[in-house]
């Protein structure tokens, strides 16, 4: 596939970009996905270049959130595994079954999260008593959002953070850094069944992964200095616009 240097140039742009909302507030494929589809690139092969890119994405702010101790990868180990099963479950099943359900499903409940981060007062403050055990949250959150991700995807970072906040009640720079491992981890294990199928263009994958990794850097150091006063906002927006992207995308007719 011939893509012009101009093209390329602008995917780069926009990964970057899309990597700096995304280590804050997630949503990055918004940006990303309508990109590659404006390239010309088929639909297949432009969720799992999207998927290529991404990845490199959240690895960056996985990398800053480590380094900055905001996160311990061995206190999320079974988050983790678990995480990375539920993806390729997801990913695995989404090639069998109809996925009608759950996007019709998905735009209410992004609704729900923005609404929750919006009017809860004490929402992300952390320091609260949680809800489940450690081993309990890995099993039901991380495999739970983990499948989401690899059967359908938009708004697995909302999905996870809410968890992590309304859960496991941790303040929200928290829960974005831990939410972003467990991105990183999905996002690989749906990664590997669209290479096993071929799919990736790997040439403009990788150069929005470098973009992408750029930019994800510099939105997690923005998230750890600036905290929730920018997560809760941004949280709130991203949510409300991919509930409005799927309801335009389900039901183009009400945008008439």
């Amino acid at each position: 596939m011939e893509i012009s240097i101009d093209i390329l140039a602008m995917l780069f742009l926009v990964a970057g970009l899309a990597g700096f909302i995304d280590a804050i507030a997630g949503g990055g494929g918004l940006l990303t996905v309508p990109a590659l589809l404006a390239a010309g690139i088929p639909p297949a092969q432009t969720l799992a270049t999207n998927k290529l890119q991404s990845s490199f994405g959240s690895f960056s702010a996985t990398l800053y959130f480590v380094r900055s101790g905001l996160v311990r990868l061995s206190d999320m180990r079974n988050a983790i595994i678990c995480t990375f099963i539920g993806s390729m479950i997801g990913a695995e099943l989404v090639q069998r079954i109809d996925a009608g359900i759950l996007t019709s499903l998905i735009p209410g409940l992004l609704v729900a999260i923005s609404l929750y981060f919006l009017f809860a007062p004490q929402v992300g403050q952390g320091g609260g008593t949680p809800k489940l055990s450690d081993n309990a949250f890995a099993l039901t959150i991380g495999t739970g959002v983990g499948f989401y991700d690899g059967f359908f995807g938009p708004g697995t970072g909302s999905l996870f953070t809410v968890g992590f906040v309304a859960i496991a009640q941790l303040g929200l720079v928290e829960a974005t850094a831990r939410t972003k491992v467990l991105n990183f981890t999905s996002n690989i294990a749906a990664l590997m069944f669209f290479i096993l199928a071929g799919l990736p263009v790997w040439k403009v994958g990788l150069i929005m992964a470098v973009g992408g990794f750029m930019g994800a850097r510099m939105g997690a150091k923005v998230a750890v200095t600036k905290g929730r006063q920018l997560i809760r906002p941004m949280v709130v927006c991203i949510s409300m616009l991919m509930a409005l992207k799927l309801l335009w995308e389900q039901n183009p007719q009400w945008f008439q």
